[in-house]
């Protein structure tokens, strides 16, 4: 039986074991070992990034996380750098989370062309997304995103609800202001209607093996997933470590994003240079956990 086959297979009884305390670790091992610096395409958008993103979003709302309220600008512009430093290549902001300043901090030391900036914007209009896209390039000192997503769809119409905002980052991507768009998702109407949608480059989605925090059980979203990838839409997996639930059983949900090749790669926001350089020594360690 093929790996890929096993791994699908795999996916239900890894979400129950997991829950259990059996996690069924050969299902999940890799025959070579994933890194998180390494280099990955987004679907057939040809952006390369790192196979971890750096999150700054840890219970981000009201334009702050975890991260900009714990480390605050200078802090956290360091913690961005250092996993520049270390071979990251991939930044994952928000205006939610309000950490474009921060971002625009670490740009000072880090090149332009080192990093993939991914940000969200709540915008529905066409004037709302205008000035969200104008404001986002001055805050982060950069005149170019290289992905803006559409935050938070839950309506599964959200193509309707959002058409003035799409339209504008269409013509922003035909300019060359950004380089991708797409969504992150909040139920499973909503990622269904981005996986039938053309204009959606782009999916940041909930997977982990717990079912914590997501949109429906894994095989469910999976399932839409590789519908996703089908079509060659990049996805990007998030809570990976369920909202925080699951760092105690850090290894195997590691393991088990590691294992799926429907996610391109996933986010994960350390909080610390010390949480940043455990996840980078235990993801090679959990892709081929046996």
């Amino acid at each position: 039986m093929k790996r890929r086959d096993l791994v699908r297979m795999g996916a239900l009884a890894g979400t129950s074991a997991l829950v259990a305390g059996r996690f069924p670790h050969p299902l999940f091992a890799a025959s070579r070992k994933k890194e998180a610096t390494d280099a990955v395409t987004l679907g057939r958008t040809g952006i390369t990034v790192s196979r971890l993103a750096q999150g700054t979003g840890t219970h981000g709302f009201n334009h702050s996380s975890d991260q900009t309220r714990g480390l605050g600008v200078r802090g956290l512009a360091d913690l961005l750098q250092s996993g520049v430093d270390s071979g990251l290549r991939f930044w994952d902001l928000a205006d939610a989370y309000g950490s474009h300043p921060h971002a625009k901090e670490a740009l000072k030391s880090v090149a332009r062309d080192r990093v993939v900036i991914m940000t969200k914007t709540r915008a529905s209009s066409e004037a709302e997304m205008r000035a969200d896209l104008d404001r986002f390039r001055s805050e982060l000192g950069t005149d170019h995103i290289d992905i803006v997503l559409l935050h938070c769809m839950i309506e599964d119409d959200w193509p309707r609800q959002k058409a003035g905002a799409m339209a504008v980052l269409s013509e922003a991507k035909d300019k060359g202001l950004v380089r991708a768009h797409g969504v992150s998702c909040h139920t499973l109407g909503a990622l269904k209607t981005a996986a039938a949608t053309d204009w959606v480059d782009v999916d940041l989605a909930r997977l982990n093996p717990a079912g914590a925090h997501m949109d429906a059980d894994p095989d469910t979203v999976i399932s839409v997933l590789r519908e996703m990838k089908a079509k060659g839409k990049g996805i990007i997996g998030m809570k990976i470590l369920g909202q925080g639930d699951l760092r105690g059983r850090m290894d195997e949900a590691l393991q088990y994003a590691l294992a799926q090749d429907v996610l391109d790669c996933f986010t994960i926001g350390a909080a610390s240079r010390d949480e940043l350089k455990g996840l980078l020594a235990k993801i090679p360690a959990a892709s081929v956990r046996g």
